[in-house]
């Protein structure tokens, strides 16, 4: 159970790492993450926590990012190697652990995939997802109006819009797209349906 001692403390903790600009959409997260908890009757305060850790790596550049997850024995893949903006939440779920003593498997691993989603992700999951893109410092998105409004409507159909939206500019920009985004963004289509023009349009 997650203590609100304990996120005030962890909260300090990351707001001493991070510069000014990195802890404001931390906290941006967190808040988002605990409103998207009500709406699909999860714990607000699990959420906080995941959404205060997400970035907990971030204040690493991406070369020090692979080194420290080779210290830490933290696997990384070719792909992910070659898209390292993905590197932080992997080492993220690491130091979640090891350094503020997290044990919510739930919690790590929505730290893990914050970043590149994945099949079949659980609610805390798809809830620091999703917080991450929407959260109120966030304009960066053109359709970020209507993301965020189904956020608040339907989660999953909202987690595949973010993934639909990531793939294309990925694609688009020539960038790498890790294995993991490509296969939740299948399973979402396959699984849940969306994509294929039958569902409710937003």
């Amino acid at each position: 159970m997650v203590s609100l001692e304990q996120i005030v403390s962890i909260r300090a903790q990351i707001r001493s790492e991070q510069d000014p600009f990195r802890f404001e959409h931390t906290l941006g997260v967190a808040y988002t993450s605990a409103c998207l908890a009500f709406m699909v009757n999860a714990d607000p305060l699990r959420a906080e926590l995941a959404g205060l850790l997400h970035d907990c790596a971030k204040c690493h550049k991406n070369d020090e990012l692979i080194r420290l997850c080779g210290e830490a024995g933290v696997a990384l893949t070719p792909e992910e190697i070659r898209a390292p903006q993905v590197i932080h939440a992997k080492y993220g779920r690491y130091l979640a652990s090891v350094k503020y003593g997290i044990e919510d498997e739930d919690i790590l691993k929505a730290v893990e995939h914050h970043t590149t989603g994945k099949p079949g992700m659980g609610t805390l999951e798809k809830i620091v997802f999703v917080a991450d893109y929407i959260e109120p410092l966030r304009n960066e998105a053109p359709d970020l109006p209507e993301i965020r409004k189904l956020a608040f409507k339907d989660l999953d159909e909202c987690v595949y819009r973010i993934l639909s939206a990531s793939v294309e500019h990925l694609n688009n920009t020539g960038r790498e797209v890790v294995k993991d985004t490509l296969d939740a963004f299948e399973w979402y289509k396959k699984e849940r349906g969306f994509g294929d023009g039958n569902r409710e349009k937003y």
